[in-house]
């Protein structure tokens, strides 16, 4: 009899589940509380997969085998709980499309609070750059378990969310990419930060002597979990501080990258990295260290880097107009983020922020706010909290109920050599469909008022 397959949630994870598990001749059934958007109907219909939509029917899921859940399906509602004290196994995309991999292919796994994608870009382009058969997947965008149905790739980096860690059992990354973590989603973790630090952890828990871990000991909760777990695979450490430990590190206007498998210290100016910010000399550092780590030449990572572009919405310059620059990070959603966003800006700033509030704490950001920030533009529909955290402390609030509202408050504040920051520290969803709707539509204001100042 074929082993039965549950899947639930129809999204890119879950559609790219179906095909694997198709492939892989499972007896496959696909569940999803939402509407299935018609696209993917018909393609569940090619198949062969059967499915329901706007409900979870008990009575056929519980016959799985195996399921595989959306990481958007929180672990303790009572369906999943239900599954597993029956005995059924839940696991992750990532862990199914995992267990499908060949043997002989490695996988580079990065995770992180912040600055996962810009990471996993980075890395990806790299070992493209140098030639190599690798796919890109994960949180991304890209389903794994489809990479892994499409062909046979020799390397695989796979951005990956607590939520994916939470449904493993084998995964084992070959080379583990751990930039920071930071409070963020402790709505899944019952507000206990131990357990989200612990759930970003898993991605070590099955990783062996041959395995690399890269991780960055400036973090003080990271550093100290390394440090008392006992990690098998071989340590790397990045800092933006000069350190003993084999890995990289920052010495003044360098990078430099010392380990064994090197046969001289390598250096990389950073007046050569095309990214904002000291967070991003970490995510470049660690990705350095992953192409470093599977041999590539020093020489094809150096024209890799030059030739990189990072994901939109992220420090992503829009455009100088009148010698002002307009930066949008609509990914900045919470406090962390827009930190690393202040201490990479030389110039000062008109900061838009605001949105839905994620219980943020934004007193980390006061002495950043208190030297570079001439002005806080409020975009949004209930801004009291940040409101009130700030307020006295700038020269300058004012407030928005639209991008295009944002935009004039902060031209009629800035002046040659300033730049105006959308870092929202906030969720995007009182306004906006999501953070790249939110900075979609900043980069429109800001070139339509870029084309009218040309034209006058």
């Amino acid at each position: 009899m074929k082993e039965r397959i549950v899947i639930l949630g129809s999204g890119e994870s879950g559609l790219g589940a179906a095909i694997l598990a198709v492939q892989n001749g499972y007896d496959v059934f696909l569940s999803d509380i939402d509407i299935i958007p018609s696209e993917t109907k018909q393609k569940l219909d090619e198949l062969g997969v059967k499915f329901e939509q706007k409900k979870h029917t008990f009575d056929l899921i519980i016959k799985a085998d195996t399921v595989v859940k959306s990481p958007g399906i929180p672990d303790n509602i009572s369906l999943i709980l239900d599954l597993k004290a029956q005995g059924v196994v839940v696991i992750s995309e990532i862990e199914f499309a995992f267990r499908h991999i060949l043997p002989k292919a490695k996988v580079i796994g990065v995770t992180g609070t912040n600055g996962k994608t810009t990471t996993a870009l980075l890395t990806y382009h790299l070992l493209k750059e140098a030639g190599l058969n690798v796919a890109l997947a994960g949180n991304v965008g890209y389903s794994l378990a489809k990479k892994v149905a499409e062909k046979n790739y020799d390397f695989y980096v796979v951005e990956i969310s607590s939520f994916q860690l939470d449904g493993i059992i084998e995964f084992k990354p070959d080379i583990a990419i751990l930039l920071n973590i930071s409070p963020d989603h402790l709505d899944r973790y019952d507000n206990d930060f131990k357990t989200y630090v612990s759930s970003k952890f898993r991605m070590v828990e099955n990783v062996t002597k041959a395995s690399s871990f890269i991780y960055c000991e400036d973090i003080k909760v990271v550093d100290e979990e390394v440090s008392k777990r006992n990690i098998a695979a071989s340590l790397f450490a990045v800092s933006v501080n000069p350190h003993s430990r084999k890995g990289a590190f920052i010495d003044k206007d360098h990078l430099i990258f010392n380990f064994e498998f090197l046969k001289n210290k390598e250096v990389i100016p950073l007046a050569d990295i095309p990214l904002i910010g000291r967070h991003n000399k970490i995510n470049v550092m660690s990705a350095v260290l992953c192409a470093l780590i599977l041999d590539i030449s020093f020489k094809k990572v150096l024209e890799g880097i030059k030739s990189f572009e990072n994901a939109p919405h992220r420090l992503e310059m829009v455009a100088e107009i009148n010698q002002v620059k307009f930066i949008n990070d609509s990914k900045a959603t919470n406090v962390d983020a827009v930190y690393y966003a202040f201490e990479g800006i030389k110039e000062s700033i008109i900061w838009i922020a605001g949105g839905i509030d994620k219980g943020n704490d934004y007193t980390i950001l006061d002495e950043l706010v208190a030297q570079k920030v001439k002005g806080i533009i409020f975009l949004g529909i209930d801004n009291i909290k940040i409101e009130n955290h700030f307020r006295g402390k700038v020269p300058f609030l004012g407030h928005a109920t639209s991008i295009n509202e944002a935009i004039q408050g902060a031209r009629e504040l800035a002046i040659p050599g300033d730049v105006v920051l959308l870092s929202p520290a906030c969720a995007s969803f009182d306004m906006f469909n999501n953070y790249e709707d939110r900075g979609d539509q900043f980069k429109e204001a800001v070139r339509s008022w870029n084309l009218k100042s040309v034209s006058i």
